[in-house]
């Protein structure tokens, strides 16, 4: 009976997550877009500079209706949050209980509580906070230094990190995004393109987070949380390593951001 019952539990809550979780796709978009956009300009000599996901919350608010921007993208963080919170527990894709499986969801897990809690940033910069927000990823790395055993866990940090960022270069190659997004009603020039530019997508930020896992590394080896870095250190890491490189990161993620309102629009949501 338990077979049976568990579906038509899905199927009520479905609806509402799946509708969450579009906007909180959207939202990513937007976010991303913004970061590239910025770096980009950096990389090109328009006035750009290198920034994050918190900076691109800031940015959103100082444009035209930035505060209802602000808020609708705050509420979309919170409903992606909710679905990948929700890919961790239900398990909707059938990732399975085996290693790989579980690594997985428990990423999902962390990136659903990271999401969460830059959606409750965003509302409270849109209802009045604007205190500067402080370097989260160092902030983070300090409190674990200060834990028992707190470089191995920094280590283990940086390698999850670095790890899940060569998942994301080796699914940029080799993953069939068909298996999670709808792309049957597009035309099959369309279908090339899209696809090309998710791969990009998917591969700069792998090598954003390459760049973060290796700085929490270095924090580890240390001893130093100020050695950490996240988004922002590694696009201006990349702009000490040439132009080219950090403007091609720069395109990529804006290529990801792309790719996020294509899962916006075509994701495949199921609960069953």
């Amino acid at each position: 009976m338990t077979g049976v019952s568990a579906p038509v539990e899905m199927r009520d809550v479905a609806p509402w997550v799946e509708r969450l979780a579009r906007v909180g796709y959207g939202a990513k978009a937007l976010l991303y877009i913004t970061i590239g956009i910025l770096a980009a300009g950096a990389a090109f000599g328009w006035g750009g500079r290198a920034t994050d996901t918190e900076g691109a919350l800031r940015l959103v608010y100082r444009m035209t209706f930035g505060r209802v921007m602000l808020v609708v993208a705050a509420a979309g963080l919170l409903g992606y949050a909710l679905w990948r919170v929700v890919e961790a527990l239900m398990d909707p894709d059938s990732r399975g209980n085996g290693p790989k499986g579980i690594a997985l969801r428990i990423g999902f897990a962390v990136r659903g509580l990271f999401h969460g809690a830059l959606g409750i940033g965003a509302f409270r910069l849109a209802y009045g906070d604007r205190t500067d927000s402080p370097d989260r990823t160092r902030d983070w790395t300090a409190f674990l230094l200060d834990m028992p055993a707190g470089e191995l866990l920094v280590w283990l940090a940086g390698g999850s990190v670095i790890g899940y960022g060569l998942y994301q270069l080796y699914r940029s190659f080799k993953a069939k995004l068909g298996r999670q997004l709808d792309l049957s009603s597009l035309s099959g020039q369309t279908h090339v393109w899209v696809v090309g530019v998710s791969r990009f997508g998917i591969a700069a930020r792998g090598i954003v987070f390459c760049l973060i896992g290796f700085f929490l590394a270095r924090a580890a080896s240390q001893h130093d949380a100020g050695q950490a870095g996240g988004i922002q250190q590694s696009l201006a890491t990349l702009a000490r390593v040439g132009r080219w490189p950090f403007a091609a990161v720069a395109l990529g993620l804006m290529a990801y951001g792309a790719y996020e309102l294509l899962n916006a629009r075509y994701r495949r949501i199921k609960m069953t």
